[in-house]
């Protein structure tokens, strides 16, 4: 989408100023559940995939990590990336969505562990980020947020 609301790549689940602002960071932090629904909400590294419109999330030895396990156990995730610039306005984005705890298939080598946690968009709340079509919509504090229609394959049950 752009920040009018056209796709800025046909299928993107973000917006070209969302896009660019997630290029931008490396720090964000993930909210998973244990098997009990117990919340933890852990500091991790990510990665935007243009292959694949998705949020790769890297870390520390992440396939041995409490949250690696609670994201393969409860794939539903929420990812919070945001900042506080110069100027003092927050911004930032929250990705909700089902995550795929992936082993061996890191590209994007942050840590010498070769696992990732792919966040496959559903919903996407952002604030401070998009200029609405008047233009004054990147001056807005409160977020706004959308429905992301699913790309992701379905497994057979």
């Amino acid at each position: 989408m752009t920040d009018g609301g056209n796709p800025g790549r046909d299928d993107s689940a973000f917006t070209v100023a969302e896009l660019a602002y997630l290029r931008t960071q490396r720090l964000a932090r993930l909210a998973t559940v244990d098997g009990r629904g117990r919340p933890q909400n852990s500091p991790v590294g990510l990665h935007y995939n243009p292959e694949t419109d998705t949020i790769d999330i890297v870390g520390w030895n992440l396939a041995a990590s409490r949250k690696y396990r609670n994201a393969a156990g409860h794939p539903y995730v929420s990812v919070v990336v945001d900042d506080m610039p110069v100027e003092g306005a927050p911004r930032g984005i929250e990705i909700r969505g089902q995550a795929e705890a992936l082993p061996g298939t890191n590209d994007f080598h942050v840590s010498g562990q070769p696992a990732l946690i792919r966040v496959h968009p559903e919903r996407v709340i952002s604030w401070r980020i998009n200029r609405s079509r008047d233009g004054v919509g990147a001056n807005r504090s409160f977020p706004t947020g959308r429905d992301v229609p699913s790309r992701r394959p379905r497994t057979a049950n």
